[in-house]
């Protein structure tokens, strides 16, 4: 699979020109032109254009002050927050982008043209399914304090999303609570995704001793659904539960979460009798964990 993997980058590497210093005929390299590209008419601050292209910050820098030697970028303050760096295309650097933009385009249809037209559509399907598998690839989960300002960001689209798929909406206030210090070890724990810097899921873990562990707040940004990144965050869960020395773990959901009771009922969640008196619950979900003395699966 390794093999497979390098030859397809090998292939794309040649097929896109990005093997030759001067990326599309012109004076840069292809880094140097991402960076261009991705600053854009409105300009980018630093922070974001490094967590978008997953670069090391002092490759960024140097990136940036080729463009700005080459009068094709400015940076500097952002006027709305002077610790803020920001970098902005000069005149000249529009034009650059412009003539960037062209070159991209009559290589994607070189790229096209030798094909039929049942070709380009296999090609086009494949390329989405690759770029798809790509992006989960590079989602990164791990351990976040619950009132991080990323864990905030996400529990709060999560309630917003509840709010609009209850029919009764949905309260906080009223639901059984799963407070910071709950969602700290060793009492619990919060996992958040990021994808390019941005936070775009998690979930969370009560434990309760010799009972099972309780999995929360289950949630994934609309745009991210479809990467597989919901069963993910499930086995992550887990796997930390099991990692505690957890048997079981079990969850509660509402009616109108379809595609979550589906995703719990595929993955070897049983339903049971309601475990707690959650006013926004309908089903009541448990699973053994593979390698507990429950686990049936294993005899």
């Amino acid at each position: 699979m390794v093999a497979e993997v390098r030859r397809f980058n090998r292939t794309v590497t040649q097929r896109v020109g990005a093997l030759n210093d001067r990326y599309l005929s012109r004076s840069r390299t292809l880094g140097e032109s991402r960076v261009l590209w991705e600053i854009g008419p409105d300009g980018c601050e630093i922070r974001t254009l490094r967590a978008r292209l997953d670069l090391d910050g002092g490759y960024l820098s140097r990136l940036l002050r080729a463009l700005e030697a080459d009068g094709l970028v400015t940076v500097g303050a952002s006027p709305g927050d002077g610790r803020v760096r920001t970098a902005r295309l000069t005149a000249r650097g529009r034009r650059e982008r412009s003539v960037l933009d062209g070159r991209s385009d009559e290589l994607a249809r070189a790229i096209l043209a030798p094909l039929d037209g049942g070709q380009r559509r296999r090609l086009l399907t494949a390329m989405a399914e690759v770029e798809r598998l790509l992006t989960a690839a590079i989602v990164d989960i791990a351990i976040i304090d619950p009132e991080h300002p990323d864990a905030q960001q996400c529990l709060a689209r999560y309630f917003a999303e509840l709010g609009e798929r209850f029919e009764s909406g949905y309260d906080p206030a009223v639901a059984r609570p799963a407070l910071p210090n709950e969602l700290r070890l060793p009492a619990g724990l919060m996992l958040v995704a990021h994808l390019h810097g941005e936070p775009i899921g998690c979930g969370a873990l009560k434990f309760h001793g010799a009972d099972p562990a309780e999995i929360k707040r289950m949630w994934v940004a609309p745009a991210a659904r479809g990467l597989g990144l919901g069963r993910r965050l499930l086995s992550e869960l887990e796997a930390r539960a099991a990692q505690q020395g957890c048997d079981a773990v079990r969850l509660e959901t509402n009616r109108a979460l379809l595609e979550a009771i589906a995703m719990y009922r595929s993955t070897g969640y049983v339903e049971v009798a309601a475990f707690n008196d959650e006013p926004y619950g309908d089903h009541w979900f448990e699973k053994c964990l593979p390698g507990s003395v429950h686990d049936l699966t294993a005899i």
